[in-house]
């Protein structure tokens, strides 16, 4: 077996977004998805997305901030198929822009239970991974954590917390046959769209330097990503973040 064939993968925040185009990608190349999403209609479209295309796909309704929740979530789906192979943490919970010295603790809180819902969910499919000596984790980091952009400040703690979660996960579970990396994309997310939507000068003038001229398509750019990260061919890669964001964050 390579690539994803037959793979179990949960993908959560799959309703919408970086999320469903993960989803789509890696049903159409045969993993056996669930669709993960704490809107049940959401859940609902992308199944019927997936299932449309002669895929195979398993919606639960969930809230990452809740531990139950997320518990439950990886129990249905080591019930309904036996295993878990792969684990991709999309779901994020957002805040509105505040500068950091009139940063709330509401704020703050809101955006560290999407940490919390991410080590969770890592936590809860550990055993079973461990069991069979094989595994595949992929998180969701964020250049603007990396970069600290003003007003994010409660978001990109939140983001490299995770990034830390990443790291010592490959650290701890690497000989158990776990490989766990992050992503931090660049794509015209839902989110992104409505933004630019709203100040569209200002995302002329964000892409204008650009390499690439555009931001990523969320099944066509970041999601190939996402299924390599969750494969079989990712044996030796492992504790790290790719920046898939067309070339906007460059290392020095």
């Amino acid at each position: 077996m390579t690539g994803v064939d037959e793979r179990v993968v949960v993908v959560t925040g799959a309703g919408q977004g970086i999320g469903r185009g993960i989803a789509l990608d890696l049903a159409s190349h045969r993993a056996r998805v669930i669709v993960v999403d704490w809107k049940p209609h959401r859940v609902d479209r992308t199944v019927a997305e997936i299932e449309g295309r002669g895929g195979v796909a398993l919606g639960v309704t969930c809230d990452i901030g809740d531990h139950r929740s997320v518990m439950d979530m990886v129990a249905l789906t080591v019930d309904r198929f036996g295993v878990v192979d792969g684990l991709v943490n999309n779901a994020h919970t957002f805040t509105a822009k505040s500068p950091l010295a009139e940063l709330r603790d509401a704020d703050l809180e809101t955006n560290q239970s999407t940490v919390r819902g991410t080590l969770w969910a890592m936590q809860a499919v550990y055993p079973h991974m461990k069991a069979v000596g094989w595994g595949r984790i992929v998180n969701f980091a964020s250049a603007a954590g990396i970069t600290g952009m003003a007003e994010y400040g409660a978001y990109n703690a939140s983001k490299e917390a995770i990034r830390a979660l990443t790291r010592t996960a490959a650290r701890e579970w690497g000989r158990d046959g776990i490989v766990v990396n992050a992503i931090a994309p660049g794509a015209a997310s839902k989110r992104g769209q409505e933004a630019a939507a709203r100040d569209d000068a200002a995302y002329r003038e964000f892409l204008r330097d650009h390499p690439m001229g555009r931001q990523g398509d969320p099944e066509l750019d970041i999601a190939p990503v996402a299924r390599f990260l969750c494969s079989e061919d990712c044996r030796f890669l492992t504790g790290q973040t790719l920046m898939v964001d067309g070339g906007a964050f460059l290392w020095a």
